[in-house]
């Protein structure tokens, strides 16, 4: 099994706060230019707030995953401009 397939399966077989925790990261927009920074906050602002005020289980944690989906496609559709 190589590095990507074992951190997947580790991903599957973990908690739910460890996915939550593992999701999160990639709501992180301080590494981006300031005029995609606009783009991915909105979306960073949204997860916290689902995490904030949403029960910890495997709901939130498929509303994150199409979350970073959502912002990724945003970040791309600003790129193209």
């Amino acid at each position: 099994m190589d590095t990507s397939e074992r951190r997947s399966s580790d991903y599957r077989e973990s908690s739910i706060p460890g996915r939550i925790e593992f999701l999160m990261q990639f709501f992180a927009y301080q590494h981006l230019p300031p005029h995609l920074q606009s783009v991915s906050m909105q979306f960073a602002l949204v997860a916290q707030e689902l995490v904030s005020n949403l029960p910890r289980n495997e709901m939130l944690v498929m509303a994150l995953a199409r979350l970073i989906e959502a912002k990724d496609a945003a970040v791309r559709a600003k790129v193209a401009q």
